[in-house]
């Protein structure tokens, strides 16, 4: 069915002028309550404003009854302002009205002003004067400042509970219970939260000030009424007093009942406690929780009843009443236990939900728990130091090892010790330490004689020797001779340490895949050609793997694409495909182990044991090669203490070996010997001379 064109430009055009005249609406109410304070207002117009200021005040109070919680009437703080304007708009112009025809007589004002002040205080001037005194001291003494101290302490809590909050949306976040939209909106909802009670503690002084300003209306109204009947109007003092004296309650009356209705909802609004119920919902089901204390209310009402000299009658009424809905709710709250089990199953069934797939949540690919006394590391949110330091570790690192990790995700842990950390890689623990927030580690690098005063602990990086000390001791252990860095700096230091180590473990294949899109720009006809139609994703994300573990940096992409393009015809194996790579990348491999104008020093296997061991597994593949356990055993300790020796003396350790014995070595040696890099012959570039500094027998 189509819709003519002309109706539709016909609707959005209504729509069009409905939201400018939405836009309009704000700004033109407020000019006009401006203009009451200067234009002249007939009694008719009066009558219909006090009308409509009671109307509106009315509304308002509703509304904040049936709000469910405070941030649905987040206008209120506006509202409270316009309808505090509107009251001494109105106040300005009754009393206008009043000094220039009130010796016409009580209605001169309007009606409106002539019944509150006939009505509602019967004419008697000493009794207006009285309740106006009552409704000032209810309004402005008990409901207007508790509702200014409520939002004055709500805004302060609020804004304390901030960063918790800022955390506990993030840690949802990082762990999948929540999407980034409404992590988006909950944070908005925060922030709304302090701004809402900010603006209340403020918007309360109105309030405040409307209650003053009424009294000094007031006087003002009698005082300025009775000099104007006698002086002008020739009226005598009590003709004078019964007309403008009267008008003048009765104005402030009109003008203070609203007030009233706006403060009640103004301490409705943020004494809220609870969210998801209206106000009446919220307590007739609290109320209602506990049949016993209405049966204790009736028992005492009923026994007040029958004491002689006592009303009887009420006290026996409200208190039969009290004991039957106390019966009533008792009965009630008996009735689910009067079903059977069959229903009882059948319901709880249904009010548990099954579980789903949704339950199932990915594991973070990294992840930093920190305990709650290092929360203030990372209060500060983006502009922590250490959330700024851990970016500029994944910088450092996609930089040096040549492919982006996953974000680093940080949250708070409260099953770990206050001060601990510890750091994640796809949800295993692969270190945990402790630091004392506010304290510096003062490190010793190992010649340090000074002992500072402190707990001694180790550094968790490398595990030196150190001290944990105060901030005005740094300057004196640094010139000790230790070196000092602050709690963050240790966490980032140690977490940058741990990427560097288990690299290999951060690539996957949508790493991968990331890494050939990216290049792929940069060298199409290479990466196409390669992936997938001579080498598999597997296959390449291996090599990759391989690499890394042995910590050789990927970042020359180029090189290795065309290496896997050149030899992916030959082989598929990626343990001989590593190896070529690591050819093509032996200059940037010794780059790093030796300087440019220096010998390449080595560690070498006595060619008798390097004879014996290739023997023993001729036939073959590298990856296959096995040694006996108490050889291996015995070269692992040699080399581990060697590797300690030259690490000691500021060497790298390296270990020169066949290029059949690479492999095996290098995965042996790799947890034993952590520091000891292993290179093979073909790996040693022509123009680098090589000196051997040890023999291992």
């Amino acid at each position: 069915m189509s819709v003519p064109q002309a109706t539709l430009n016909d609707v959005l055009k209504n729509a069009v002028d409905l939201n400018k005249a939405r836009a309009l609406a704000a700004p033109v109410f407020i000019l006009l309550v401006l203009a009451m304070m200067v234009l002249p207002l007939p009694a008719m117009a009066l009558d219909v404003l006090f009308t409509f200021n009671i109307a509106l005040s009315m509304v308002v109070l509703v509304a904040a009854l049936y709000t469910k919680k405070p941030l649905d009437f987040s206008s209120f703080p506006t509202v409270l302002l316009i309808t505090t304007l509107l009251r001494l708009s109105l106040n300005v112009a009754s009393t206008r009205v009043v000094l220039l025809h009130g010796h016409e007589g009580t209605d001169s004002a309007g009606k409106v002003i002539e019944a509150f002040g006939h009505f509602l205080i019967g004419g008697n001037l000493a009794v207006g004067i009285i309740v106006f005194v009552i409704l000032m001291v209810i309004n402005f003494v008990v409901i207007t400042k508790g509702a200014g101290r409520i939002a004055e302490v709500s805004a302060r809590f609020t804004l304390d509970a901030m960063p918790g909050k800022q955390m506990a949306i993030d840690a949802d976040l990082n762990a999948g219970l929540i999407t980034e939209a409404e992590a988006k909106k909950r944070r908005q909802e925060t922030a709304q939260e302090s701004e809402f009670y900010g603006s209340m503690d403020g918007a309360s002084k109105f309030v405040r000030g409307d209650a003053v300003a009424g009294v000094f209306i007031l006087i003002i109204n009698i005082v300025g009424g009775l000099a104007v009947g006698m002086l002008q109007y020739d009226l005598g003092f009590a003709s004078a007093g019964q007309k403008y004296v009267l008008l003048a309650i009765g104005d402030g009356l009109v003008a203070q009942v609203p007030a009233l209705l706006i403060s009640v909802a103004a301490g409705l609004v943020v004494a809220r406690v609870g969210q998801g119920q209206d106000i009446g919902t919220q307590v007739a089901s609290q109320l209602a929780q506990s049949p016993q204390v209405f049966a204790m209310c009736a028992g005492v009402l009923l026994l007040l009843g029958f004491i002689p000299g006592m009303p009887n009658l009420p006290f026996l009424m409200f208190g039969a009443g009290m004991a039957g809905l106390a019966y009533w709710l008792q009965k009630r709250s008996m009735a689910p236990v009067e079903d059977n089990t069959e229903q009882a199953v059948s319901r709880a069934m249904k009010e548990v939900a099954d579980a789903s797939w949704d339950d199932i949540k990915p594991v973070e690919p990294l992840a930093l728990e920190i305990g709650y006394r290092l929360i203030p590391l990372v209060d500060k949110g983006p502009d922590s130091d250490l959330l700024k330091r851990i970016k500029a570790i994944r910088k450092k690192f996609t930089q040096e090892m040549g492919f982006l990790p996953p974000p680093i995700h940080v949250r708070d842990n409260l099953d770990l010790p206050p001060n601990s950390y510890r750091l994640l890689i796809k949800g295993v623990n692969m270190a945990q330490a402790d630091v004392e927030p506010g304290a510096w580690l003062a490190i010793d690098p190992g010649e340090v004689v000074l002992r500072l005063p402190g707990p001694q602990t180790v550094d968790p990086t490398f595990g030196m020797p150190a001290y944990w000390i105060e901030q005005d001791m740094t300057e004196r252990a640094q010139a000790g001779g230790y070196t000092v860095v602050d709690a963050a700096t240790v966490i980032a230091t140690h977490v940058s340490h741990l990427l560097s180590n288990h690299a290999s473990k951060l690539i996957g294949r949508v790493e991968c895949q990331q890494l050939l899109e990216h290049f792929g720009k940069l060298y199409p006809k290479v990466a196409d050609e390669l992936i997938p139609k001579m080498l598999s994703l597997s296959a390449f994300q291996k090599v990759l793997h391989n690499l890394l573990d042995d910590r050789v940096s990927i970042r020359d992409m180029r090189t290795i694409l065309e290496t896997l393009l050149e030899h992916a015809p030959k082989t598929q194996n990626p343990v001989e495909l590593t190896g070529l790579v690591r050819i093509a990348l032996s200059s940037s491999i010794v780059q790093g182990l030796a300087a440019p104008d220096r010998d390449l020093q080595v560690l070498v296997f006595d060619p008798k044991l390097e004879n014996m061991i290739i023997q023993s597994n001729q036939g073959q593949a590298p990856a296959d090669v096995a040694i006996e356990p108490n050889l291996a055993n015995t070269m692992s300790n040699k080399l581990t203490h060697e590797a300690q020796r030259l690490l000691a003396m500021g060497q790298s350790p390296v270990l020169l070996v066949q290029d059949f014995l690479r492999p095996a070595l290098a995965q042996l040696l790799r947890k034993a010997a952590p520091g000891l890099t292993i290179l093979s012959h073909s790996e040693v570039p022509e123009y680098k001379k090589v000196s051997v500094l040890s023999v291992i027998k």
